[in-house]
């Protein structure tokens, strides 16, 4: 059943008729009244509706869709799709600005456990190649959507457990044990799923996903963490701001 709409346009208003009725499914769509999934009414019924030109409907609706909050699909019409996750590039944990962002995030521990480490981890980590670490493996959903498959690899001192990982984030677990994590080397790409990440993802196979490699440092100066992590491209974007000279 399509969610019928009701809400007041004011004609009076120096802001743009077609602003106002985006502005007023967006409400919808942040507010549960039209849930991921869920159709809009056709631009015709809305301009009966409200009263409005379908120029003006359809201008709306496009600035939704340009937002990423709306998909038009031929056969079924425009529907409502989930969020993206929008995610500022700072020395934070995924499941804290989850948190904070009020996006209910939950983890699945794939694995955890104590292997030497190879070469390429060693050097991210200033250890020496074979030494002990942890490697942890976790599927993250937000919302009970999966959103990101996270690898991480931690000096051998460090004893997480599957629980701890499970209730909450690595970053928090690292900072229950006195790190203070101060700067971070991170690099940002993209690469097509392999078949297990599209299967654990919910995204057709080969589909776009975003990648990120980071090594943390604590406040002396010491490696504490290496990441390697694949977020959907769908659902998922990077956030920055740029300060010119």
């Amino acid at each position: 059943m399509t969610p019928v709409l009701t809400f007041d346009i004011d004609r009076s208003s120096p802001t743009p008729l077609y602003f106002q009725l985006a502005q007023a499914i967006e409400g919808a769509i942040a507010g549960g009244a039209l849930p991921a999934g869920s159709r809009l009414e056709n631009e015709i019924l809305l301009a009966q509706r409200y009263g409005l030109s379908r120029p003006t409907v359809r201008r709306a609706v496009q600035e939704l869709v340009d937002k990423g909050l709306l998909v038009r699909k031929r056969g079924v019409g425009t529907q409502v799709i989930q969020p993206h996750v929008r995610r500022s590039v700072e020395l934070t944990s995924l499941y804290d600005d989850l948190s904070r962002a009020g996006e209910a995030p939950t983890t699945e521990v794939l694995s955890l456990e104590r292997v030497p480490a190879p070469a390429d981890v060693a050097a991210e980590l200033d250890l020496t190649e074979g030494d002990e670490i942890v490697v942890v493996r976790r599927l993250r959903r937000s919302r009970g959507e999966p959103l990101a498959l996270l690898t991480n690899h931690l000096p051998g001192r460090f004893d997480p457990t599957v629980e701890e990982l499970t209730e909450r984030g690595l970053y928090q677990h690292l900072r229950a044990q006195g790190v203070h994590l101060r700067v971070a080397h991170q690099r940002i790409g993209a690469r097509l799923a392999r078949a297990e990440e599209a299967r654990l993802l919910d995204e057709p196979p080969r589909a776009a996903l975003l990648t990120m490699q980071r090594t943390a440092f604590d406040d002396q100066g010491v490696a504490v963490e290496y990441g390697r992590h694949v977020y959907r491209a769908s659902r998922y974007d990077f956030e920055t701001t740029l300060v010119g000279r």
